[in-house]
């Protein structure tokens, strides 16, 4: 029998309970961490998508970040 694309696939209730439960997980401290420097938390979308979420990685590895007390270090 051949599986359609309009059917879940196999996929049962529990499955995308705990998709949407590890989704929450992962997504809820990246947007803490988003918002903490300045950028929107719906950028924490991202990781969800393969290779974006790399690009988005390096980009936030390289942008600037506020910096926070004198400026000096120490």
């Amino acid at each position: 029998m051949m599986v359609h694309g309009f059917d879940m696939a196999g996929y049962g209730l529990a499955h995308w309970i705990t998709f949407a439960v590890m989704a929450v997980v992962l997504l809820y401290p990246i947007g803490r961490i988003l918002m903490r420097i300045g950028l929107s938390p719906f950028w924490a979308i991202l990781v969800l998508v393969p290779f974006f979420n790399l690009i988005g990685l390096w980009v936030l590895a390289f942008v600037e970040w506020p910096r926070q007390g004198s400026g000096r270090p120490g």
